[in-house]
């Protein structure tokens, strides 16, 4: 049994980590330490995710895929089903395939073959194999219909790999976490060594279905929402500057019905606002207190010529004072709601920046100017390796956590709808 020991008094948790959003338990960075030496023993050329399981009687160590074009490293546990066997039905098939002149749909046959291998067990001992698992997770037609069958890897990350194993050897898994190891890679944002929640396309179904029968934590992002209320900066008959505070949400979402857009509805009966930010972003909001004054700053949106400016307090030091970043971004469907540097099929970005204060040898802080506004812009710009390769502080999607993101809307000039005035409005320096 591939099960290491793990000698401390730290307390076992109460409850079952809840993989896609946990602060990693102490007997979790305990092992992830043992873990560290035999990764370094191996010194893998490549980024890789690791991930430990911490079970009665000490812990398991996974990777995701293959660890340096291997799956079969004694230390670390099997893959739910091994397809790399040279004289294997899958590596036989995939040479013929090669070989074959019409290959597309024998491909679509091997992948279904492969995914029907895949019989994954929940913590009650029922069994179920990828399709299966993954139709029941997805009921709605329209997902079904366009994502048919999990995508390729699907089962292969640490996860899956770590419950699968313990449940077929009687362990009782207590928690659980995955770090990263190495380079990042190109398009994705990966720092070495950080924590980092199970992703969500691949392994959400996979892990609804194998948490089942385990008392796992609740989603602490569904755990409602605290009474923020934002400050009017400015304000007359038709519209209004409003400061949103982290951590509050612009639109009602997933997680809450109350937000900015119900706040305003609250005092104008007509109020919408003319664009958002993301919940722990602070700062300045536009509110439209009637529909022709919201197409009006739509227009004016579309047309680039509303000017913002941000703060960030960043991890590290720029290499420059001053420049410009142009990444290409585009959603990460397997991992949403990130967004990942995209060449051959992202949607420009663009994004200004200088070094306004250096308050650490450790921070930055910077002003931000975006000339394009993709979702996440500022975050991947500054965390990307080809952008400023440094974090904003608090960001747990692209950096590490914190108390809060230190990302602020400090600055807004836009025409005002009525009038035709330039108007310009700027909060204090500082979070």
């Amino acid at each position: 049994m591939r099960i290491h020991p793990l000698s401390s008094d730290i307390p076992k948790p109460e409850r079952f980590t809840y993989p896609f959003c946990y602060e990693p338990h102490p007997l979790c960075l305990l092992a992830a330490e043992e873990v560290k030496q035999e990764i370094a023993r191996i010194n893998p050329k490549e980024g890789k995710m690791f991930g430990v399981l911490v079970v009665e009687g000490g812990f398991l160590a996974a990777y995701s895929g293959l660890l340096e074009g291997r799956n079969d490293w004694a230390y670390f546990v099997p893959p739910v089903f091994d397809a790399q066997q040279p004289d294997g039905y899958f590596k036989t098939k995939e040479r013929e395939i090669m070989l074959a002149a019409d290959h597309k749909q024998m491909s679509q046959d091997l992948q279904l073959w492969l995914f029907r291998q895949y019989r994954l067990l929940n913590a009650r001992g029922e069994s179920k194999d990828l399709v299966e698992i993954w139709q029941d997770y997805h009921a709605s037609p329209r997902i079904r219909e366009k994502y048919p069958l999990p995508p390729g890897g699907t089962g292969d990350c640490c996860a899956p790999k770590l419950l699968q194993y313990a449940y077929q050897h009687g362990l009782k898994p207590l928690c659980m976490a995955e770090f990263w190891w190495g380079e990042s890679p190109k398009s994705l944002i990966r720092h070495h060594g950080q924590f980092y929640p199970a992703c969500s396309g691949k392994c959400k179904p996979v892990l609804a279905w194998m948490l089942q029968g385990l008392d796992v934590d609740p989603n602490p992002e569904a755990q409602g929402l605290q009474p923020l209320e934002p400050g009017i900066v400015w304000e007359d008959e038709v519209m209004a500057v409003v400061d949103k505070p982290s951590g509050m949400l612009s639109m009602p979402g997933k997680i809450g019905d109350y937000s900015v857009a119900t706040w305003a509805l609250e005092r104008w009966p007509e109020a919408m606002l003319a664009h958002r930010l993301d919940m722990q972003t602070s700062g300045i909001l536009l509110v439209a207190k009637t529909e022709e004054v919201y197409h009006h700053l739509q227009k004016q949106f579309e047309e680039r010529t509303i000017k913002k400016k941000y703060l960030a307090l960043v991890e590290g030091v720029p290499q420059n004072e001053h420049g410009v970043i142009d990444l290409p971004l585009s959603s990460d469907p397997l991992n949403r709601p990130c967004q990942v540097v995209d060449f051959e099929h992202g949607k420009r970005a663009i994004t200004e920046y200088r070094v306004t204060k250096e308050p650490s040898p450790c921070y930055t802080l910077l002003a931000l100017w975006p000339h394009t506004g993709r979702t996440h812009q500022l975050r991947v710009h500054c965390a990307h390796q080809e952008g400023l390769g440094c974090p904003i502080v608090g960001d747990e999607l692209y950096g590490r956590k914190a108390e809060r993101l230190y990302l602020q809307a400090q600055a807004i000039a836009f025409d005002h709808p009525i009038t035709g005035k330039r108007m310009h409005f700027e909060l204090k320096e500082g979070f």
